[in-house]
């Protein structure tokens, strides 16, 4: 019999983790490990067989009412033998069954999150760019506007408050946060940070499309020359329009999917989500 446990993660083991999804080809940010843990410590989760790592899933409970599942990952050399499940059960039972759960799903993945009752409520397609060019005038760095405005604004296009998380977005090292201020209110932000393979664009939200241009030019200067990868949903036709008007490709797509309600969010602003790991 197998001697497979499920337990917490430390917070030393999620650097593992994200290397898990670094060869899973998802690209995470280099950085991306402090801002997560620190949105719920208590949410991530590891499986061990006789001492050894071979799976981990993250379970982040941003409020009563709504969570989001990533790093669902089973190591290659272990999958097929119930240890996925087992992780799926540990999250579901901490996230109980009062809130809304969110969570990207692979194409291949995407009936089985349906059995569960998972719907899916749009793509998040991922586009390649290359860094370059010159940023644009009327851009301001995040860190200049004080951090409940951008909460604020945050909170509009999420379906939950994460100021801590913010917080630390917007200030992980080699990477920018820009914002444009119009009257005084946000009308747009945008970060960009290092990733395994060059950067990552997220998020990229903005009023309009003309405002998320000025802030797209300002986050590809940032990344001079480097691939630059953004996940964009495919429910809002101006973020695809923009991305291919730069002569983006895409790479890849996976399903944004939720157990309860699609939530009424303003996606036609979301020119790109934060990650895909936790929303």
């Amino acid at each position: 019999m197998d001697n497979f446990t499920v337990r917490p993660m430390r917070r030393s083991e999620l650097d593992l983790v994200i290397d898990w999804a670094a060869a899973e080809g998802w690209n995470p940010g280099t950085y991306d490990a402090e801002c997560f843990y620190q949105a719920d410590q208590c949410g991530f989760f590891v499986g061990e067989l006789n001492n050894e790592l071979v799976a981990s899933i993250s379970a982040v409970a941003y409020s009563k009412h709504f969570a989001v599942i990533g790093f669902y990952i089973v190591k290659p050399q272990f999958r097929g033998r119930g240890f996925g499940m087992k992780m799926w059960r540990a999250a579901m039972a901490y996230l109980g069954t009062e809130r809304n759960i969110s969570l990207d799903g692979e194409i291949a993945q995407q009936e089985n999150y349906q059995k569960s009752g998972f719907q899916i409520a749009y793509s998040h397609i991922r586009y390649k760019a290359f860094g370059g060019g010159v940023a644009p005038s009327g851009i301001v760095e995040l860190k200049t506007v004080p951090i409940d405005k951008l909460v604020a604004y945050s909170q509009e296009l999420f379906p939950a408050e994460r100021k801590q998380f913010l917080q630390l977005w917007i200030k992980q090292p080699n990477s920018a946060a820009y914002g444009v201020v119009r009257d005084g209110h946000i009308v747009g932000y945008g970060v960009i940070r290092q990733s395994h393979t060059g950067f990552r664009i997220g998020p990229l939200n903005a009023n309009d499309e003309q405002i998320a241009e000025q802030l797209l030019l300002a986050l590809l200067a940032f990344g001079s020359d480097a691939p630059v990868f953004l996940d964009v949903p495919s429910s809002n036709s101006e973020a695809i329009k923009l991305a291919q008007r730069y002569g983006m490709k895409p790479v890849s797509e996976v399903a944004r999917m939720y157990n309860k309600e699609i939530p009424n969010l303003p996606i036609n602003r979301v020119f790109a989500v934060t990650s895909l790991e936790v929303g």
